[in-house]
């Protein structure tokens, strides 16, 4: 498979953080959206690993080994692919 056809099927399987299923580890592929700043100050980063750990009125998730709750609005801004 040549690369390009890879990156489009990286970015086909990429979905917002709001859309990840509760339990699941996923990578974060890119910060999209007016919060990319304050999801950066938080340590939402590229290429890091998050694990989404409870979904309700605000997401609450696990990155760097600590538990961190982020408004559905900040998470729609996350573009994560699972981790494999």
């Amino acid at each position: 498979m040549s690369h390009a056809h890879a990156a489009d099927l990286e970015i086909d399987s990429a979905i917002t953080l709001n859309q990840a299923k509760v339990g699941c580890d996923m990578r974060i592929r890119f910060l999209s959206g007016p919060g990319c700043d304050r999801l950066r100050d938080l340590g939402f980063c590229e290429q890091l690993q998050v694990r989404k750990i409870a979904d309700g009125r605000n997401l609450i998730c696990s990155i760097c080994g600590t538990r961190m709750a982020i408004s559905r609005e900040l998470a729609e801004q996350v573009i994560v692919a699972p981790v494999g």
